[in-house]
Protein backbone atom coordinates (compact mmCIF):
# COMPACT_ATOMS: atom_id res chain seq x y z
CA UNK A 1 0.00 0.00 0.00
CA UNK A 2 2.56 2.52 -0.63
CA UNK A 3 2.06 6.38 -2.10
CA UNK A 4 2.46 7.11 -5.86
CA UNK A 5 4.79 9.56 -6.92
CA UNK A 6 5.01 12.59 -9.33
CA UNK A 7 6.91 11.28 -11.62
CA UNK A 8 7.11 14.46 -14.70
CA UNK A 9 9.13 16.22 -12.62
CA UNK A 10 9.59 20.24 -12.64
CA UNK A 11 9.90 21.02 -16.35
CA UNK A 12 6.19 19.92 -16.67
CA UNK A 13 4.85 22.27 -14.10
CA UNK A 14 3.09 24.98 -16.79
CA UNK A 15 1.43 21.99 -18.27
CA UNK A 16 0.16 20.38 -15.03
CA UNK A 17 -0.91 23.93 -13.76
CA UNK A 18 -3.12 24.30 -16.55
CA UNK A 19 -4.39 20.47 -16.31
CA UNK A 20 -5.41 21.42 -12.87
CA UNK A 21 -6.41 24.68 -13.39
CA UNK A 22 -8.59 23.94 -16.79
CA UNK A 23 -9.87 20.14 -15.35
CA UNK A 24 -10.06 19.88 -12.18
CA UNK A 25 -11.63 23.65 -10.43
CA UNK A 26 -11.88 21.36 -7.01
CA UNK A 27 -8.37 20.89 -6.19
CA UNK A 28 -8.53 24.88 -6.58
CA UNK A 29 -11.17 25.20 -4.56
CA UNK A 30 -10.02 22.99 -1.58
CA UNK A 31 -6.90 24.25 -1.56
CA UNK A 32 -7.86 27.78 -1.26
CA UNK A 33 -10.45 26.76 1.43
CA UNK A 34 -7.82 24.96 3.45
CA UNK A 35 -4.87 27.41 2.75
CA UNK A 36 -6.95 30.59 3.63
CA UNK A 37 -8.24 28.72 7.01
CA UNK A 38 -4.34 27.63 7.69
CA UNK A 39 -3.46 31.43 7.14
CA UNK A 40 -6.03 32.95 9.40
CA UNK A 41 -5.20 30.83 12.15
CA UNK A 42 -1.44 31.27 11.66
CA UNK A 43 -2.26 35.34 11.51
CA UNK A 44 -3.93 35.16 14.84
CA UNK A 45 -1.32 32.82 16.57
CA UNK A 46 1.48 35.20 15.58
CA UNK A 47 -0.26 38.32 17.06
CA UNK A 48 -0.75 36.34 20.35
CA UNK A 49 3.28 36.69 20.26
CA UNK A 50 6.26 38.84 19.52
CA UNK A 51 6.77 37.49 16.54
CA UNK A 52 9.94 39.80 15.29
CA UNK A 53 11.49 38.88 18.23
CA UNK A 54 11.16 34.81 18.30
CA UNK A 55 11.74 34.93 14.77
CA UNK A 56 14.81 36.72 14.89
CA UNK A 57 16.04 34.41 17.35
CA UNK A 58 14.68 30.95 15.36
CA UNK A 59 16.89 32.16 12.60
CA UNK A 60 19.85 33.02 14.70
CA UNK A 61 19.74 29.39 16.41
CA UNK A 62 19.81 27.83 13.04
CA UNK A 63 22.23 30.08 11.34
CA UNK A 64 24.81 28.90 14.48
CA UNK A 65 23.71 25.47 13.73
CA UNK A 66 24.43 24.91 10.09
CA UNK A 67 27.77 27.46 10.16
CA UNK A 68 28.86 24.21 12.88
CA UNK A 69 26.57 21.31 11.51
CA UNK A 70 30.04 18.94 11.72
CA UNK A 71 30.20 19.59 15.49
CA UNK A 72 26.83 19.19 16.17
CA UNK A 73 25.95 16.10 14.20
CA UNK A 74 28.92 14.53 15.90
CA UNK A 75 27.53 15.36 19.47
CA UNK A 76 24.36 14.61 18.13
CA UNK A 77 25.81 11.21 17.81
CA UNK A 78 27.14 10.67 20.47
CA UNK A 79 24.21 11.34 22.93
CA UNK A 80 22.21 9.32 20.36
CA UNK A 81 24.34 6.31 21.22
CA UNK A 82 24.72 6.67 24.75
CA UNK A 83 20.76 6.66 24.92
CA UNK A 84 21.16 3.41 23.12
CA UNK A 85 19.87 4.38 19.83
CA UNK A 86 21.95 3.18 16.57
CA UNK A 87 23.14 5.96 14.13
CA UNK A 88 23.34 5.61 10.62
CA UNK A 89 24.47 7.83 8.14
CA UNK A 90 23.09 8.02 4.19
CA UNK A 91 24.70 10.06 2.03
CA UNK A 92 21.54 9.62 -0.53
CA UNK A 93 18.40 8.16 -0.97
CA UNK A 94 19.32 5.08 -2.38
CA UNK A 95 21.70 4.36 1.05
CA UNK A 96 19.10 5.31 2.89
CA UNK A 97 16.53 2.90 1.36
CA UNK A 98 19.02 0.30 1.64
CA UNK A 99 19.27 0.90 5.31
CA UNK A 100 16.41 1.06 6.49
CA UNK A 101 15.48 -2.17 3.83
CA UNK A 102 18.33 -3.99 5.71
CA UNK A 103 17.06 -3.38 9.11
CA UNK A 104 13.60 -4.39 7.93
CA UNK A 105 15.01 -8.08 6.72
CA UNK A 106 17.38 -8.41 9.38
CA UNK A 107 14.23 -8.14 11.76
CA UNK A 108 12.01 -10.59 9.40
CA UNK A 109 9.72 -7.62 9.17
CA UNK A 110 6.35 -7.94 7.32
CA UNK A 111 4.97 -4.63 8.16
CA UNK A 112 5.50 -1.32 8.42
CA UNK A 113 3.28 1.76 10.10
CA UNK A 114 4.94 4.90 9.13
CA UNK A 115 4.12 8.72 10.37
CA UNK A 116 4.15 11.67 8.21
CA UNK A 117 7.44 11.98 6.70
CA UNK A 118 8.19 13.97 3.70
CA UNK A 119 11.61 12.67 4.19
CA UNK A 120 10.77 9.11 3.08
CA UNK A 121 8.76 10.92 -0.16
CA UNK A 122 11.68 12.15 -0.24
CA UNK A 123 14.04 9.30 -0.72
CA UNK A 124 10.84 7.07 -2.48
CA UNK A 125 11.00 4.30 1.06
CA UNK A 126 7.36 3.17 0.18
CA UNK A 127 8.14 1.58 -2.48
CA UNK A 128 11.64 0.09 -1.81
CA UNK A 129 10.46 -1.44 1.22
CA UNK A 130 7.48 -2.42 -0.95
CA UNK A 131 9.47 -4.08 -3.19
CA UNK A 132 11.39 -6.29 -1.04
CA UNK A 133 7.62 -7.74 0.25
CA UNK A 134 7.45 -5.63 3.10
CA UNK A 135 3.85 -4.16 3.46
CA UNK A 136 3.77 -0.31 4.38
CA UNK A 137 0.23 1.67 5.83
CA UNK A 138 0.41 5.28 6.33
CA UNK A 139 -0.86 6.29 9.56
CA UNK A 140 -1.69 10.10 9.19
CA UNK A 141 -5.50 10.56 8.04
CA UNK A 142 -4.60 12.56 4.90
CA UNK A 143 -1.49 10.32 3.88
CA UNK A 144 -3.65 7.18 4.88
CA UNK A 145 -6.09 8.94 1.97
CA UNK A 146 -3.57 9.31 -0.53
CA UNK A 147 -2.00 6.04 0.09
CA UNK A 148 -5.66 4.41 -1.27
CA UNK A 149 -5.73 6.72 -3.92
CA UNK A 150 -1.69 5.99 -4.79
CA UNK A 151 -1.12 9.87 -4.89
CA UNK A 152 1.84 11.74 -3.34
CA UNK A 153 1.48 14.41 -0.87
CA UNK A 154 0.49 18.01 -2.02
CA UNK A 155 1.24 20.14 1.08
CA UNK A 156 3.59 19.82 3.78
CA UNK A 157 1.77 19.56 6.85
CA UNK A 158 -1.68 18.56 5.06
CA UNK A 159 -0.96 16.02 2.70
CA UNK A 160 -4.38 15.44 1.22
CA UNK A 161 -6.12 19.43 1.42
CA UNK A 162 -6.53 19.03 -2.51
CA UNK A 163 -9.35 16.58 -1.81
CA UNK A 164 -12.69 17.47 -0.43
CA UNK A 165 -14.83 15.42 2.03
CA UNK A 166 -17.28 14.61 -1.42
CA UNK A 167 -14.46 12.86 -2.63
CA UNK A 168 -12.95 11.19 0.42
CA UNK A 169 -16.59 9.80 1.04
CA UNK A 170 -16.88 8.13 -2.09
CA UNK A 171 -13.16 6.88 -1.54
CA UNK A 172 -14.31 5.12 1.79
CA UNK A 173 -17.51 4.12 0.76
CA UNK A 174 -15.45 1.94 -2.27
CA UNK A 175 -12.34 0.86 -0.05
CA UNK A 176 -13.65 0.64 3.76
CA UNK A 177 -17.53 0.34 3.51
CA UNK A 178 -18.46 3.39 4.96
CA UNK A 179 -21.86 5.46 3.69
CA UNK A 180 -21.41 7.52 0.95
CA UNK A 181 -22.91 10.45 3.18
CA UNK A 182 -20.05 9.65 6.02
CA UNK A 183 -19.23 12.84 7.87
CA UNK A 184 -15.55 13.17 8.73
CA UNK A 185 -15.95 11.66 12.66
CA UNK A 186 -17.28 8.73 11.09
CA UNK A 187 -14.63 8.42 8.07
CA UNK A 188 -11.80 9.00 11.35
CA UNK A 189 -13.22 6.07 12.86
CA UNK A 190 -13.22 3.90 10.10
CA UNK A 191 -9.65 4.44 9.36
CA UNK A 192 -8.86 4.25 12.89
CA UNK A 193 -10.40 0.61 13.08
CA UNK A 194 -8.51 -0.46 9.62
CA UNK A 195 -5.39 1.12 11.16
CA UNK A 196 -5.46 0.05 14.76
CA UNK A 197 -4.86 -3.76 13.41
CA UNK A 198 -1.93 -2.38 11.58
CA UNK A 199 -0.47 -1.06 14.40
CA UNK A 200 -1.10 -4.36 16.60
CA UNK A 201 0.72 -6.40 13.87
CA UNK A 202 3.65 -3.77 12.55
CA UNK A 203 7.56 -4.96 13.27
CA UNK A 204 8.56 -1.43 12.69
CA UNK A 205 7.30 1.90 13.08
CA UNK A 206 9.07 4.85 11.17
CA UNK A 207 9.00 8.30 11.42
CA UNK A 208 10.54 11.85 10.12
CA UNK A 209 11.86 13.73 12.79
CA UNK A 210 10.85 17.69 13.00
CA UNK A 211 14.11 18.55 15.37
CA UNK A 212 16.89 16.74 16.75
CA UNK A 213 18.43 17.62 19.66
CA UNK A 214 22.19 17.37 19.86
CA UNK A 215 22.90 18.56 23.35
CA UNK A 216 20.79 14.99 24.60
CA UNK A 217 20.12 13.02 21.72
CA UNK A 218 16.43 13.56 21.60
CA UNK A 219 14.79 12.97 18.41
CA UNK A 220 11.27 15.90 18.62
CA UNK A 221 8.39 14.55 16.53
CA UNK A 222 4.93 17.23 16.27
CA UNK A 223 1.43 15.82 15.13
CA UNK A 224 -2.25 16.31 16.11
CA UNK A 225 -3.70 12.61 15.67
CA UNK A 226 -1.39 10.47 17.82
CA UNK A 227 -0.85 8.50 15.08
CA UNK A 228 2.82 8.61 15.21
CA UNK A 229 2.76 8.36 19.01
CA UNK A 230 1.42 4.90 18.57
CA UNK A 231 4.50 3.88 15.52
CA UNK A 232 6.97 5.17 18.06
CA UNK A 233 5.92 3.06 20.81
CA UNK A 234 3.95 -0.03 19.86
CA UNK A 235 6.32 -1.99 17.34
CA UNK A 236 9.49 -3.29 18.39
CA UNK A 237 11.72 -1.22 16.25
CA UNK A 238 11.24 2.35 15.42
CA UNK A 239 13.26 4.14 12.59
CA UNK A 240 13.33 7.75 12.60
CA UNK A 241 14.71 9.60 9.44
CA UNK A 242 16.44 12.75 9.75
CA UNK A 243 17.77 15.30 7.22
CA UNK A 244 21.21 16.85 8.62
CA UNK A 245 19.60 20.35 9.38
CA UNK A 246 17.23 19.02 11.67
CA UNK A 247 19.28 19.77 14.38
CA UNK A 248 19.47 22.04 17.22
CA UNK A 249 21.92 22.93 19.88
CA UNK A 250 20.34 22.34 23.21
CA UNK A 251 17.37 21.49 24.85
CA UNK A 252 16.64 24.62 25.96
CA UNK A 253 15.84 25.65 22.03
CA UNK A 254 13.39 22.86 21.44
CA UNK A 255 10.77 24.28 23.44
CA UNK A 256 10.60 27.82 21.07
CA UNK A 257 10.90 25.35 18.00
CA UNK A 258 8.02 23.84 18.97
CA UNK A 259 5.41 26.85 19.92
CA UNK A 260 6.77 28.42 16.75
CA UNK A 261 6.49 25.58 14.61
CA UNK A 262 3.07 24.84 15.70
CA UNK A 263 1.47 28.62 15.12
CA UNK A 264 3.43 29.09 11.87
CA UNK A 265 1.59 25.54 10.77
CA UNK A 266 -1.72 25.13 12.00
CA UNK A 267 -1.94 28.52 14.19
CA UNK A 268 -1.63 26.05 17.51
CA UNK A 269 0.37 27.53 20.27
CA UNK A 270 1.48 23.58 20.34
CA UNK A 271 1.00 20.91 18.70
CA UNK A 272 -1.58 18.49 20.58
CA UNK A 273 1.01 15.77 20.65
CA UNK A 274 4.95 16.29 21.18
CA UNK A 275 6.64 12.83 21.54
CA UNK A 276 10.30 13.22 22.67
CA UNK A 277 12.34 10.18 21.84
CA UNK A 278 15.53 9.47 23.75
CA UNK A 279 15.85 5.70 22.52
CA UNK A 280 14.78 2.14 23.39
CA UNK A 281 12.93 1.20 26.35
CA UNK A 282 15.57 0.70 29.30
CA UNK A 283 14.34 -2.32 30.66
CA UNK A 284 12.44 -5.57 29.25
CA UNK A 285 8.48 -4.94 29.50
CA UNK A 286 9.24 -0.84 29.54
CA UNK A 287 6.75 0.98 27.27
CA UNK A 288 9.17 1.86 24.35
CA UNK A 289 10.76 -0.23 21.59
CA UNK A 290 13.65 -2.25 21.86
CA UNK A 291 15.30 -0.62 18.56
CA UNK A 292 15.86 2.88 18.24
CA UNK A 293 17.57 3.64 14.59
CA UNK A 294 17.94 7.31 13.69
CA UNK A 295 19.32 7.60 9.59
CA UNK A 296 20.35 11.25 8.92
CA UNK A 297 20.27 11.55 5.33
CA UNK A 298 22.38 14.26 3.28
CA UNK A 299 21.01 14.20 -0.15
CA UNK A 300 22.50 16.87 -1.28
CA UNK A 301 21.81 19.17 1.83
CA UNK A 302 25.69 19.71 2.12
CA UNK A 303 25.90 20.83 -1.29
CA UNK A 304 23.24 23.56 -0.30
CA UNK A 305 24.83 24.25 2.36
CA UNK A 306 28.00 25.60 0.32
CA UNK A 307 25.91 27.69 -1.73
CA UNK A 308 26.46 31.53 -1.85
CA UNK A 309 22.68 32.20 -0.95
CA UNK A 310 20.86 28.93 -1.41
CA UNK A 311 22.14 27.80 1.97
CA UNK A 312 19.08 29.66 3.73
CA UNK A 313 16.53 27.06 2.81
CA UNK A 314 18.12 25.14 5.13
CA UNK A 315 16.45 26.53 7.87
CA UNK A 316 13.12 25.48 7.00
CA UNK A 317 11.26 24.04 9.76
CA UNK A 318 8.76 22.70 6.90
CA UNK A 319 5.35 24.48 8.40
CA UNK A 320 3.82 25.35 5.68
CA UNK A 321 3.41 28.76 5.98
CA UNK A 322 4.89 29.26 2.95
CA UNK A 323 2.85 27.20 1.01
CA UNK A 324 -0.76 29.12 3.15
CA UNK A 325 0.39 32.22 1.85
CA UNK A 326 0.78 31.97 -1.66
CA UNK A 327 -1.76 33.24 -4.32
CA UNK A 328 0.37 30.80 -7.05
CA UNK A 329 0.03 27.51 -4.86
CA UNK A 330 -3.60 28.34 -4.06
CA UNK A 331 -4.27 27.93 -7.49
CA UNK A 332 -3.12 24.41 -8.11
CA UNK A 333 -1.68 22.51 -5.17
CA UNK A 334 1.39 20.90 -5.20
CA UNK A 335 0.99 18.53 -7.64
CA UNK A 336 1.82 21.32 -10.09
CA UNK A 337 5.48 21.16 -8.56
CA UNK A 338 6.40 18.07 -10.00
CA UNK A 339 8.36 17.74 -6.59
CA UNK A 340 8.06 16.71 -3.12
CA UNK A 341 8.75 20.13 -1.42
CA UNK A 342 5.74 22.49 -3.23
CA UNK A 343 5.09 25.76 -3.32
CA UNK A 344 7.64 28.49 -2.67
CA UNK A 345 9.72 26.78 -0.31
CA UNK A 346 10.47 24.44 -3.31
CA UNK A 347 10.84 27.14 -5.89
CA UNK A 348 13.86 27.55 -3.70
CA UNK A 349 15.17 24.44 -2.35
CA UNK A 350 14.99 22.28 -5.39
CA UNK A 351 17.41 24.10 -7.67
CA UNK A 352 19.83 23.98 -4.54
CA UNK A 353 19.09 20.39 -4.52
CA UNK A 354 17.97 18.54 -7.83
CA UNK A 355 20.21 21.08 -10.10
CA UNK A 356 18.91 24.93 -11.32
CA UNK A 357 18.01 23.27 -15.31
CA UNK A 358 15.95 20.21 -13.30
CA UNK A 359 14.28 22.66 -11.51
CA UNK A 360 12.87 24.85 -13.91
CA UNK A 361 10.53 26.92 -13.99
CA UNK A 362 10.00 26.61 -10.39
CA UNK A 363 11.74 30.27 -9.57
CA UNK A 364 9.67 31.87 -12.03
CA UNK A 365 6.07 30.37 -10.47
CA UNK A 366 5.56 33.23 -8.07
CA UNK A 367 4.29 36.77 -8.27
CA UNK A 368 6.97 38.02 -5.99
CA UNK A 369 4.05 39.18 -3.64
CA UNK A 370 6.33 38.88 -0.49
CA UNK A 371 3.60 37.13 1.11
CA UNK A 372 5.92 34.07 1.99
CA UNK A 373 8.76 35.59 3.10
CA UNK A 374 6.67 37.45 5.45
CA UNK A 375 4.86 33.90 7.09
CA UNK A 376 8.30 32.32 7.66
CA UNK A 377 9.06 31.49 11.29
CA UNK A 378 12.63 30.87 10.55
CA UNK A 379 13.13 34.32 8.62
CA UNK A 380 14.09 32.18 5.57
CA UNK A 381 14.35 35.46 2.57
CA UNK A 382 12.29 33.30 -0.31
CA UNK A 383 11.62 36.36 -2.71
CA UNK A 384 15.24 37.26 -2.69
CA UNK A 385 16.20 33.47 -2.78
CA UNK A 386 13.39 33.55 -6.12
CA UNK A 387 14.72 36.36 -7.65
CA UNK A 388 18.73 34.92 -7.40
CA UNK A 389 17.79 31.71 -8.88
CA UNK A 390 16.22 33.75 -11.77
CA UNK A 391 18.96 35.73 -12.26
CA UNK A 392 20.97 32.55 -12.43
CA UNK A 393 18.43 31.41 -15.03
CA UNK A 394 18.90 33.79 -17.26
CA UNK A 395 22.67 33.92 -16.90
CA UNK A 396 22.74 30.07 -18.23
CA UNK A 397 20.17 31.02 -20.65
CA UNK A 398 17.65 28.45 -18.67
CA UNK A 399 14.88 31.24 -19.28
CA UNK A 400 12.46 31.07 -22.04
CA UNK A 401 13.13 32.09 -24.97
CA UNK A 402 10.08 34.34 -25.64
CA UNK A 403 10.88 35.78 -21.70
CA UNK A 404 14.49 37.10 -22.70
CA UNK A 405 13.48 38.51 -26.56
CA UNK A 406 10.55 40.39 -25.17
CA UNK A 407 13.00 41.82 -22.46
CA UNK A 408 15.09 42.63 -24.87
CA UNK A 409 12.61 44.02 -27.22
CA UNK A 410 11.42 46.14 -24.38
CA UNK A 411 15.40 47.81 -23.21
CA UNK A 412 15.70 48.26 -26.92
CA UNK A 413 12.08 50.12 -27.03
CA UNK A 414 12.40 51.58 -23.60
CA UNK A 415 15.96 53.36 -24.65
CA UNK A 416 14.30 55.13 -27.81
CA UNK A 417 11.47 57.77 -26.37
CA UNK A 418 10.26 57.84 -30.33
CA UNK A 419 9.70 53.70 -29.82
CA UNK A 420 8.19 53.94 -26.97
CA UNK A 421 5.66 56.78 -27.58
CA UNK A 422 4.65 54.68 -30.64
CA UNK A 423 4.52 51.21 -28.54
CA UNK A 424 2.48 53.07 -25.70
CA UNK A 425 0.44 54.49 -28.28
CA UNK A 426 -0.18 51.69 -30.21
CA UNK A 427 -0.98 49.56 -27.38
CA UNK A 428 -3.85 52.02 -25.83
CA UNK A 429 -5.46 52.34 -29.49
CA UNK A 430 -5.15 48.38 -29.68
CA UNK A 431 -6.95 47.92 -26.04
CA UNK A 432 -4.99 46.13 -22.89
CA UNK A 433 -6.90 42.82 -23.49
CA UNK A 434 -5.46 42.73 -27.43
CA UNK A 435 -2.06 44.16 -26.16
CA UNK A 436 -1.37 42.26 -23.54
CA UNK A 437 -2.49 38.64 -25.30
CA UNK A 438 -0.10 39.47 -28.48
CA UNK A 439 2.85 40.22 -26.24
CA UNK A 440 5.41 36.90 -25.64
CA UNK A 441 5.49 37.28 -21.57
CA UNK A 442 1.94 38.32 -21.16
CA UNK A 443 -0.05 36.13 -23.46
CA UNK A 444 -0.18 33.53 -21.21
CA UNK A 445 -1.06 35.62 -18.11
CA UNK A 446 -3.70 37.73 -20.24
CA UNK A 447 -5.50 34.59 -20.62
CA UNK A 448 -6.61 33.39 -17.29
CA UNK A 449 -7.62 37.57 -16.15
CA UNK A 450 -9.77 40.22 -16.81
CA UNK A 451 -7.50 43.48 -17.42
CA UNK A 452 -8.86 46.42 -16.80
CA UNK A 453 -10.65 48.38 -19.81
CA UNK A 454 -7.77 51.00 -21.13
CA UNK A 455 -8.50 54.85 -21.21
CA UNK A 456 -7.84 55.53 -24.82
CA UNK A 457 -5.09 57.87 -23.65
CA UNK A 458 -1.74 57.43 -23.12
CA UNK A 459 -0.01 58.46 -19.71
CA UNK A 460 2.39 60.99 -21.51
CA UNK A 461 -1.03 62.73 -22.69
CA UNK A 462 -2.71 62.48 -19.33
CA UNK A 463 0.49 63.80 -17.89
CA UNK A 464 0.14 66.60 -20.13
CA UNK A 465 -3.30 67.14 -19.72
CA UNK A 466 -2.69 67.37 -15.99
CA UNK A 467 -4.13 64.47 -14.27
CA UNK A 468 -6.71 65.15 -11.61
Amino acid sequence: MGSGKTGEGASQYRARSRRIIGGAPEVREAVTDATLSFERKRKRAYAEVDFDAWSDWARDVKNHVLARLDHYLTEAESRLAENGAHVHWAADAREAQRIVTRLAEKASAKTVVKGKSMLSEEIGLNDALERAGIAVFETDLGEYVLQLLGESPSHIVGPAIHKNLEQVQRLFAERLGTSLSGQPDDLARAARQTLRDAFAGADIGITGANFVVAETGTVALIENEGNIRLATSLPKIHVALAGVEKLLPRMSDLAGFLQLTARAATGQPLGSFVTLVQGPAAHPGDDGPEEVHVVFLDNGRTSVLEHEHAWEALRCVRCGACLNACPVYRQTGGHAYGSVYSGPVGAVLNPALLGLRQAMPLPFASSLCGACGDACPVRIPIPDLLVRWREEAQAAGLAPKTEQAALSAFAGAAARPAVFRLAGKAGTRLGATQAARALPMTGAWSRERALPRPSGRTFRELWREGIE
